[in-house]
């Protein structure tokens, strides 16, 4: 992995003006480069995983993720470019893989923030290979206080409380965040909860009788809101310490 964001596009030609007016809004000074993943040995695609600082100066609760997929053609020497932003980077992965990135190559390394549990993991891996189970409906990042961000989905292999809210919190003092997953019958019952937060997050129906039960349900506990503000732009993945890149978080937005 580089630190400078190069899709090595000097001899090639965008293939249309979507591609043409993407390639322009790629700053490097901007994006944080967080995984990458180039084909061989035909180069024809490029993956890259990356934190957009310039979010932060934006609407508040803006997603900070983007992930971006460059495909070349290398016989006619034109190339295309897809990107999309999301709050959380399970999403930005689950995005990348469903268009051809090994699951392997979207891992994010360094000197990032890192799962504070095997719960966090665990949710993070079933969101990365959940193909199109999850309709994003809403999310927000706040890099401050709380530093958290948040993504309320519509789970379509649901048999019972269809709406999914991910919440992750970051803890610069510990370098790791958390990442938790609720349950709710609709989308107001969501939103509710993420205005008041006046109590744990509601427990999936599915986890119930899990061998791991008893300690989701202590983990979903201590993850009750302490903060009434909801998330707008995490970067919370990476402490914003001298020369390590934060990681991104929530806001309401979407």
């Amino acid at each position: 992995m580089s630190n400078d964001l190069d899709f090595n596009l000097d001899d090639f030609e965008p293939a249309d003006a979507e591609s043409e007016y993407a390639e322009q809004r790629f700053w490097a000074g901007d994006l944080t480069i967080l995984a990458e993943h180039h084909t061989t040995p035909t180069g024809a695609h490029s993956f890259v995983l990356a934190h957009d600082g310039s979010a932060t100066w934006g609407a508040p609760g803006a997603p900070q993720i983007q992930a971006i997929v460059v495909a070349r053609d290398v016989n006619e020497k034109t190339f295309t470019v897809e990107s999309a932003y999301h709050s959380s980077v399970p999403f930005a992965q689950n995005w990348l893989i469903e268009r051809g990135c090994p699951p392997e190559r979207a891992q994010v390394g360094g000197d990032f923030m890192k799962p504070a549990d095997d719960l966090t993991a665990r949710v993070e891996e079933r969101i990365r290979a959940s193909g199109d189970r999850y309709e994003v409906l809403d999310s927000s990042t706040s890099d401050f206080d709380p530093c958290e961000t948040w993504t309320v989905t519509r789970d379509s292999s649901a048999a019972e409380a269809p709406i999914r809210v991910f919440l992750e919190e970051g803890d610069f003092d510990s370098h790791t965040y958390t990442l938790r997953e609720g349950a709710f019958a609709d989308e107001d019952a969501a939103g509710q909860w993420l205005d008041d937060r006046s109590g744990p997050l509601p427990q999936p129906p599915e986890y119930r009788g899990d061998a791991v039960a008893l300690r989701t349900r202590a983990a979903l506990t201590r993850s009750a809101g302490a903060s009434a503000t909801p998330q707008a732009g995490l970067d919370a993945r990476n402490a914003p310490s001298a020369g390590t890149a934060r990681r991104p978080g929530p806001g309401r937005s979407m």
